[in-house]
């Protein structure tokens, strides 16, 4: 269970982050963007605004799942600093998520299609890193890309922070994918937002 709880948060917010797309692409569809167009705020406030609402539904998840995994036997090994800081890392992948989730849902326009695209990439990403089992009981060729895979190293943080041990390299890794994919896809997202209410 401490080995597996990490993954599964990860897995969970994945998923969870799939809906900041199809809740764009409805908004967009039904008009609600238009609406938000007429009151004084920027484009910019609109989608932040949603990104936030879900870091909140992350911290849920995470509350949950800690709660759930407690009952079972799950134990934060590495003290309260450290718990905390893994629900931290958590929220801020779930953020991650949420932003190229987005940027999925402003291209594609389309609810469903949304939906679709936000899952593809976190079922792929997450069934080939090391949420659910160790990388090294992988197929050889496998085992490359996983270790590769960014989520292996969201997963592994977490794992770090929750079990301990050594934290500092997995920890700065992940941050520094979440602070490279945020660099792209929020410039990105807006970007699109402009394009699309502008239309």
């Amino acid at each position: 269970i401490d080995y597996l709880l990490p993954g599964i948060v990860v897995l969970a917010i994945g998923f969870g982050a799939s809906q900041t797309g199809v809740a764009i692409a409805e908004d967009l569809a039904s008009g609600m963007i238009d609406r938000f167009r007429s009151l004084p705020i920027t484009g910019t406030a609109v989608l932040a605004g949603r990104v936030a609402a879900d870091a909140v539904r992350n911290l849920g998840v995470v509350v949950l799942m800690a709660g759930a995994g407690s009952a079972i036997g799950f134990r934060f090994h590495a003290g309260p600093g450290a718990a905390l800081a893994a629900a931290a890392l958590a929220v801020a992948v779930g953020t991650v998520f949420s932003w190229l989730n987005m940027l999925l849902g402003l291209l594609v326009r389309n609810p469903e299609a949304a939906g679709l695209a936000g899952l593809f990439p976190i079922i792929i990403l997450t069934f080939t890193s090391s949420t659910l089992v160790p990388v090294a009981t992988m197929p050889g060729w496998l085992q490359a890309f996983a270790r590769a895979n960014p989520v292996t190293g969201m997963a592994g943080a977490l794992r770090a922070l929750c079990v301990g041990g050594p934290t500092a390299r997995p920890v700065i890794e992940t941050l520094a994918w979440l602070a490279g994919i945020l660099a792209v896809t929020i410039p990105a997202a807006i970007s699109r937002y402009r394009h699309a209410t502008t239309a």
